[in-house]
């Protein structure tokens, strides 16, 4: 198997802890898909420690291989983004204290606070800082966007996105099965703001993981999904 070993850790957490799910589940699309990915399900200890690991992980192999990725700051959006930017900064700098140790994450308040030092951001500043947004997944795209639009009201420069999975699948229409070819929800994001869209697993990825573990009814299902429903980005 070619994945890297913490994709593989990752999936192998995802599948046990039933964040990763095989079998028919009705989408908010109306789609019937042969999967589910549920991140809210890393709320234990030993999960959080896998998922933030993975972003971690993640985050430093692309800052690697462009060494031209640099960011201060790994913003969550309020509220499911708060722990994962938390977790994520704090792997960061057990892989790397010399490289990583002085980065920072920050959140936005739900309700702009009125007194002490007020405003909407907790943590570091955003202003003059490059920003990473650190989030679950990305599915229409529009809880994204109101986090860019609270790094830019902030002053920040928005450098990337790091979500734990992408479905590498085009966004719905009204006649779903009509063939037409048409971006996914992170396509047409990275093609929007000319970002670096980062997702720890992709549909492919799964595939490849159950490949090499033989599973050939859940793979089989999931090559027709991924065919039907393929992403034109």
């Amino acid at each position: 198997m070619s994945l890297p070993e913490y994709k593989q850790a990752f999936i192998k957490d995802c599948v046990e802890a039933g964040a990763l799910k095989f079998g028919t589940f009705t989408l908010k699309s109306k789609r019937i898909s042969p999967y589910f990915f549920n991140a809210g399900l890393f709320h234990r200890a030993d999960l959080l420690r896998s998922i933030s690991s993975a972003y971690a992980h993640t985050l430093a192999s692309h800052s690697n291989a462009d060494p031209s990725f640099q960011f201060d700051v790994l913003f969550g959006p309020a509220y499911k983004g708060i722990p994962l930017a938390a977790t994520a900064v704090d792997k960061l700098a057990d892989l790397d204290m010399s490289k990583y140790g002085k980065k920072s994450y920050s959140f936005n308040r739900k309700e702009a606070k009125d007194h002490g030092e007020g405003g909407n951001i907790v943590g570091a500043s955003l202003k003059g800082r490059k920003i990473v947004i650190v989030d679950d997944v990305i599915t229409a795209g529009t809880a994204i966007r109101e986090a860019i639009d609270i790094i830019k009201r902030e002053g920040g420069e928005l450098v990337g996105i790091i979500v734990a999975f992408d479905r590498l699948e085009k966004t719905p229409s009204a006649t779903d099965d009509d063939g037409q070819p048409r971006p996914s929800a992170i396509g047409e994001v990275r093609k929007q703001y000319r970002i670096p869209v980062l997702p720890i697993l992709t549909l492919d990825d799964v595939v490849e993981y159950l490949r090499g573990l033989g599973s050939a009814e859940d793979l089989k299902r999931l090559d027709e999904y991924r065919e039907k429903y393929r992403a034109s980005d």
